[in-house]
């Protein structure tokens, strides 16, 4: 009820300020011990996946805490598990401002902000210092000026520097924003890719003596061969899960809308189908010891309940949390819980 008393007030601001005032303010009600002012009792849902134990299938998606500097603030909402990230090797701006744009008509953003990034080095000290009990997974890129021959340099060198802090490491590749990223995608350059991440994962969990579960973000974008292509050497390389889906370049439903001629990424309501048919088509592709985390335009139980019945075994939410607010964590984690959905 509180968010909606603030959130004209946010949106009188550009995204990206309200973004960070909402997050600031999240922290301080953190330190103080007041963050369930914005959020709402969860119950336990626990979900075993990616050989984790999850207290509940909903988790945060990737793109709003980049930095993992919000870690403690956004675990007090109830979220099942976190997403922290796209980080890069490198520190980088990513692309110039404005960059994100909302579409409140379609409960949707639409968002260029091109792996805007403090660097790996910085991020690991913001998880280090955040407190320990969430599970954490993270969510690395390559810098801007790498070329996608080199990619997996960056990748590897980021892999091995949050091995050690993260429940889970996920490989995006099907971001729109960062030039050339999504040809990652296409079996022949995947299989090379993964393989080099699947190799440098086995001798860091000889090194570290444990074995981090690796996930692959993809596009909602891929037609039905490349999903099949994509499955099969996800499959091949021991990947442990695929993330369905990053945001879209298509525009559909939103035609209409003076911000949906914005370059970037469209995610939220508008999202939700397409995302979903994705989700089905990995599952009827991929052998069930890969996990699928199902996200898009999951609004309510409801839509997290459809993800799940395509085939999803968790799932993650972003867009939603700027129009309906922090609460929204525990009410579809208890209507998921009423619903018996398992």
């Amino acid at each position: 009820m509180l968010y909606r008393a603030v959130r004209p007030l946010l949106f009188a601001l550009d995204p990206e300020s309200a973004q960070s005032l909402s997050l600031s303010s999240l922290d301080v009600l953190t330190r103080v011990g007041a963050a369930s002012v914005f959020a709402c009792s969860v119950p336990r849902l626990p979900v075993r996946a990616l050989g984790l134990d999850f207290p509940n299938p909903v988790g945060l998606a990737a793109g709003l805490d980049k930095d993992g500097e919000h870690i403690d603030g956004l675990a007090a909402l109830g979220f099942g598990f976190l997403e922290v990230g796209a980080v890069t090797p490198r520190a980088q701006p990513g692309n110039p401002e404005p960059r994100v744009f909302r579409l409140p008509q379609a409960e949707a953003l639409i968002n260029r902000l091109g792996f805007n990034s403090r660097g790996v080095d910085a991020f690991v000290e913001n998880i280090r210092r955040s407190r320990p009990g969430a599970i954490v997974g993270v969510n690395i890129g390559r810098n801007a000026d790498t070329a996608n021959e080199r990619a997996h340099e960056d990748y590897i060198a980021c892999l091995r520097k949050v091995y050690p802090h993260a429940a889970f490491v996920t490989a995006n590749v099907s971001s729109p924003n960062t030039k050339n990223l999504r040809e990652l995608q296409r079996a022949d350059d995947l299989d090379g890719f993964l393989a080099a991440l699947a190799a440098e994962r086995e001798r860091l969990a000889v090194q570290h003596g444990r074995r981090v579960p690796l996930a692959v973000k993809v596009s909602p974008d891929l037609d039905d061969a490349g999903i099949e292509a994509l499955a099969d050497r996800i499959a091949a390389r021991d990947i442990d899960a695929v993330i369905a889906t990053n945001t879209t370049v298509s525009r559909q439903g939103v035609e209409h809308l003076p911000a949906s001629r914005e370059q970037g990424g469209l995610s939220g309501a508008p999202l939700k189908a397409r995302a979903t048919a994705v989700v089905a088509k990995l599952r009827r592709a991929l052998p069930s010891r890969v996990a699928i985390i199902g996200v898009g335009g999951i609004a309510s139980a409801a839509d997290a309940r459809e993800k799940l019945d395509a085939g999803a075994n968790l799932v993650q939410l972003y867009t939603a949390l700027v129009y309906r607010g922090p609460e929204l964590v525990g009410r579809i984690v208890r209507g998921l819980a009423a619903g018996a959905w398992r």
